[in-house]
């Protein structure tokens, strides 16, 4: 090939820990360039001496599966060289993108059942394109002194491996092998190692004998069990209606258990692996009273072996922890559990990571659960500033941006416990390592509701900076991490939820804003209900109906001394407008559910219903100055609630249960777009937690869509309060 003047080529992107700098070796010698391919810490830069054009494109053409480039600086080079190397990495400005954990790929697959080879049935086999990334990881640059490998030094045969350019190992930072690296060990529930010669043949043996066992995987532990095994295992885990995600051995047999589309299947197989929330064909008690079934393939090297050994296509994969408490990640700890049998290895996992939840509208991710595999992915912002975010009080994630970047933690839960604020401040200060050279924090922000765990918190890191504090409403939140999701400036959003605390004091949670990054105003909402006895009103929907018919003179479930004293109580509970607490009553007037086990459970319940329901009732909301009138409606409900037989057939069911939210999103709806339209606003969002319920999406959009205007929704920051510190960062950077 003809040579040029040396270039030097700055790549940005996913092209750390990835197999990037190996590819650029190998498409350098193909084109007979010279010169070299260092890793900054912040970006890869290449120096050819041929056609820079025709380099890049090769080097696009031929990248591994798992990296992106995202831009590529071209800068004058006076330098020569006599070949191509790969130089030692250095320590650089912290903007790099950090790998995230992808399942194992189809070469390493093929060596771990492949019995010539020397990792042949080794559960830790990986290299540049697969494995545990950033569960791993310590610090930048990816180099193995900075994860959880540094303990376990190359043997001759591995750092050969490493060394060579030409092999697909070289480089790779997690490589191992069964003479060098970690290893599994089998225990019993009273902490005996077993040594077992081979402990994953023997745990599978375990579980199709019907025992409950604990596997240590790479950013935290699984409970499991045989599916045959769930009634017991509800019981031994006090869970007695929230679904389990299940794994399956494979996409045939995902096929067996629900309908699968293609866009699912795409999710399903992808080296994300998360779990998909699918249309089940099968009850099994795994989702009782739920459309939605949540399955994942395995992904780690350990979970083909224990298919590879178990009678059973399934299992029960669900996170090991103490209810209310973060996973546990340390073999020390996770005995507390009580299981039967304990697969664990005696790698340590610096970065606690649960799997992913997913739910797929068309092609758009719900993220019900960013964690594993998403995380920490990079969004783009207009800012530059060091700010820290810590988001509402459950299924928390928090937030930092810096260099124009926003970075999610990975899924954090509910704060309630110290040990998940704790786990909060880790992540987060985790993150603010990877990401700035000095940790320097510009602003912190959260919620505005006083009683949130996430605010002691917020104080604190503003205080230990110096930083400026600000907190934002919750709605307005979710709205900005709408706007910032789809690249929006303003939209009139839909912030449909269970409850955030509002500027009047009151629990808001069908709001309809008009919302940028600077400022909102409320359009519309639900006429507020009283929450009789407060959170004790969303564990009991009962509580909410009867406050409801209490106002047109009804009584539901309560009566005697106790409906004296919840009369009583009306006058000084909290009000909310809230659409879950809406949807939780009407799931229990219909006899759906009245009792939550789990958070969202009733409002989650009648989702199945709406899915076959008809629009056969004609209710008609009042709307008063954009308040949505939901009592008369209840009463409207009632009455033709009168007109149908006792026992209430499930078709009868799911006509009132369609009719009547269908009334409602219509109400709101209207009142988002006459909004829009007076205001020459293109775009309706919708956001929330409310949000992750199909049905009432496909009301929203059909409403949308006939007034020509665009429909906003949720894809690569979740629906719900994980998205929240999300939207509190950017509005933290538009403040200052």
């Amino acid at each position: 090939m003809k040579k040029h003047s040396s270039t030097k080529l700055i790549f940005k992107g996913v092209v750390q820990g990835v197999g990037f700098r190996p590819t650029v070796y190998r498409v350098a010698k193909q084109l007979g360039s010279h010169g070299f391919v260092l890793n900054t810490g912040s970006e890869v830069e290449v120096v050819i001496d041929t056609d820079p054009d025709e380099f890049v494109a090769e080097l696009r053409n031929s990248l591994p599966s798992l990296a992106t480039i995202s831009s590529v600086e071209k800068v004058p080079d006076e330098r020569t060289f006599s070949n191509f190397t790969i130089k030692k990495s250095m320590q650089g400005s912290k903007q790099s993108v950090i790998p995230v954990d992808a399942a194992i790929c189809d070469d390493c697959l093929k060596e771990l059942f492949d019995k010539n080879n020397r990792r042949y049935h080794y559960p830790f086999t990986n290299c540049t394109v697969c494995g545990a990334r950033y569960s791993v990881i310590t610090d930048v640059p990816y180099d193995r002194k900075y994860t959880a490998m540094d303990e376990f030094p190359l043997c001759k045969t591995c750092n050969e491996e490493y060394s060579n350019p030409d092999n697909r190992r070289y480089h790779a930072q997690t490589i191992s092998c069964p003479t060098c690296g970690p290893k599994y060990s089998l225990f019993d529930n009273s902490r005996n190692n077993l040594e077992i010669d081979d402990p994953i043949n023997f745990f599978a043996n375990e579980i199709d004998a019907g025992k409950i066992g604990v596997v240590k995987s790479w950013g935290g532990m699984h409970l499991c069990c045989s599916l045959d095994q769930i009634t017991h295992f509800r019981r031994w885990y006090h869970r007695p209606q929230k679904s389990f995600a299940v794994m399956v051995q494979d996409i045939e047999t995902a096929k067996d258990f629900a309908r699968i589309t293609e866009d699912q299947k795409e999710l399903l197989t992808s080296a994300q692996r998360p779990v998909v929330l699918v249309k089940k064909k099968k009850e099994l008690n795994i989702a009782p009273g739920l459309e939605y079934i949540g399955l994942f393939l395995p992904y780690s090297p350990v979970h083909y072996l224990l298919f590879d050994s178990l009678k059973a296509n399934a299992l029960v994969m669900t996170s090991a922890n103490i209810p209310g408490e973060p996973m546990i990640t340390e073999n020390k700890n996770v005995f507390q559990l009580n299981a039967d049998v304990y697969l664990l290895h005696n790698r340590r996992i610096p970065n606690r990571v649960d799997d992913s939840v997913v739910k797929l509208w068309g092609k758009n991710r719900f993220f019900i659960r960013k964690s594993r595999g998403f995380v920490p992915e990079p969004i783009p912002v207009m800012y530059d500033e060091n700010i820290v975010s810590v988001g509402p009080g459950e299924n928390v994630t928090g937030a930092v941006s810096a260099h124009n970047k926003l970075y999610l933690t990975q899924y954090i839960g509910k704060t309630t416990s110290y040990e998940a604020l704790s786990f909060l401040e880790k992540s987060l200060n985790h993150l603010m390592n990877l990401t700035m050279e000095k940790k320097q924090v510009d602003a912190v922000s959260m919620d505005i509701h006083p009683g949130y765990e996430t605010k002691s918190l917020a104080k604190k890191l503003a205080k230990e900076f110096n930083a400026p504090l600000f907190s934002f409403q919750h709605h307005w939140a979710h709205a900005a991490s709408l706007l910032l999701d789809r690249n929006e400036s303003e939209a009139v959003v839909l912030s449909l939820d269970g409850l955030g605390y509002g500027e009047d004091e009151l629990l808001w949670g069908s709001e309809v804003l008009d919302a940028s990054f600077t400022d909102y105003s409320r359009i519309s909402y639900f006429q507020p209900i009283p929450l009789i006895g407060g959170d004790k009103a969303a564990v009991d929907p009962r509580r909410v109906l009867f406050a409801i018919f209490q106002q047109f003179d009804e009584e539901l479930f309560f009566s005697g001394s106790n409906a004296d004293i919840f009369r009583k109580m009306i006058s000084y509970s909290p009000k909310s407008t809230s659409f879950g607490r809406v949807l939780d009553a009407l799931s229990c007037y219909l006899g759906i559910c009245c009792k939550r086990t789990y958070d969202g459970e009733p409002a989650m319940k009648i989702e199945r219903y709406l899915s076959k329901g008809t629009n056969r009732f004609s209710f008609k909301p009042l709307v008063k100055n954009g308040m949505v009138q939901t009592v008369d409606l209840f009463r409207q409900l009632h009455e033709e609630r009168k007109k149908l037989p006792d026992l209430l057939s499930n078709k009868h069911r799911a006509d009132l249960a369609f009719s009547f939210v269908y009334a409602l999103v219509t109400a709101l709806t209207t009142e988002a777009i006459k909004h829009a339209k007076n205001k020459m606003i293109p775009s309706i969002g919708l956001t929330g937690g409310v949000s992750y319920n199909i049905p009432i999406v496909n009301m929203i959009h059909e409403h949308v869509k006939k007034e020509n205007l665009q429909f906003l929704v949720h894809h690569r920051i979740p629906n719900g309060d994980g998205g929240i510190s999300a939207g509190q960062n950017v509005l933290a950077g538009h403040k200052i």
